[in-house]
Order: C-alpha cells, then sequence, then structure tokens
C-alpha cells in the first residue's frame, strides 16, 4: 500500500502536458474468455512505457469498479501519446485483437478521453494522500504560500481574502 504523506500537497509539471483517460467496461460479466484478454494487455503497454520514458508516458493512476477499468495517464504531449498508439507493437496487437475477438458484439466496452493542457492551466491538491496522480507524474510540493489555494495554484494575484479554518 503506498505511504500516506499528512499534510496538503499539490502538483506542479514543466510545460504542456496531456491527460489521456482509458478504460475499459465489461458489458457480459461471464463472457470471460472476451474480457480478460482486454483487460491484462495494458500490463505489458504500461511495462513498455515505463521502461522507455523517451515515448513520452509521465505516469498513471489505475481504478476499478464492478465492470470498469480505468487509468488516468500523463503524457508529455500528444504528438508522444499519437506515436506511441499508432507504432507500438504492443498497442498495435491489443488493438488488432480486439477488433478480431469483440469488434462490435457488445461484450466489452472501450472508452478513451484526451485533454490537452496548457502550462500552468491546472490546479490540483492532495490532502492526507499518498503521492497521487499528477503528483506522481510531475512534481510533489507542499501547497503553501503562492500554493495554498486553488486561485493562487493558477496564477491569481489577488485573491481575496478568505478566513482560515481554526485548526
Amino acid at each position: 500500500m503506498a505511504k500516506v504523506v499528512p499534510g496538503r500537497f499539490t502538483a506542479r509539471i514543466e510545460g504542456p502536458f496531456v491527460v489521456f483517460i482509458i478504460g475499459m467496461r465489461v458489458n457480459r460479466l461471464w463472457a470471460f474468455h472476451k474480457w480478460v484478454p482486454v483487460a491484462t494487455a495494458m500490463g505489458g503497454m504500461l511495462k513498455e512505457l515505463y521502461e522507455h520514458p523517451e515515448l513520452g508516458f509521465l505516469g498513471n493512476s489505475s481504478h476499478m469498479n464492478m465492470r470498469e477499468v480505468t487509468q488516468i495517464q500523463y503524457w508529455r504531449s500528444y504528438e508522444h501519446l499519437e506515436k506511441y498508439a499508432r507504432g507500438s507493437h504492443n498497442h498495435l496487437t491489443a488493438w488488432k485483437k480486439f477488433n478480431q475477438s469483440i469488434g462490435s458484439d457488445g461484450t466489452v466496452g472501450i472508452f478513451h478521453e484526451t485533454y490537452l493542457v496548457e502550462a500552468g492551466k491546472y490546479e490540483c491538491l492532495y490532502g492526507n494522500m499518498p503521492v497521487w496522480g499528477l503528483a506522481k507524474a510531475g512534481e510533489h510540493l507542499p501547497a503553501v504560500g503562492m500554493r495554498e489555494t486553488a486561485r493562487r495554484r493558477l496564477g491569481g494575484q489577488n485573491e481575496p481574502a478568505v478566513p482560515t479554518p481554526p485548526q
């Protein structure tokens, strides 16, 4: 289990970056032979990405519920993400197998969302959390001074005075 870091923290990453959310949904629970290969394919891709930082992958977090597996990934640029999607043997093999085995039969759903984030146009806070999300992909910093509030983290200079809650 990840170590909890007490206190308030934020994250910083230099320059623009990409948030890529990708996942699968099991639509027919008993069709194990269909969804297990889809669920396990991500492992090989993540191994490849972590072993080759030049591919532009910065980090990820995984989330599961009853029917879905979701990855939140951070990439250096859209160009890195697209080059990986179009050129990785692991990704292309998984995609080909998905289309051959499942295609549009409805047993497994897949999804992704891509967000291009401009430098400094993001804000995050982690309170009493392990190093997580963007802080794991970039820098994990105390949320103090100019990083103390959401407005300050977004570069706001003229923040209205807000009473500090009692400790």
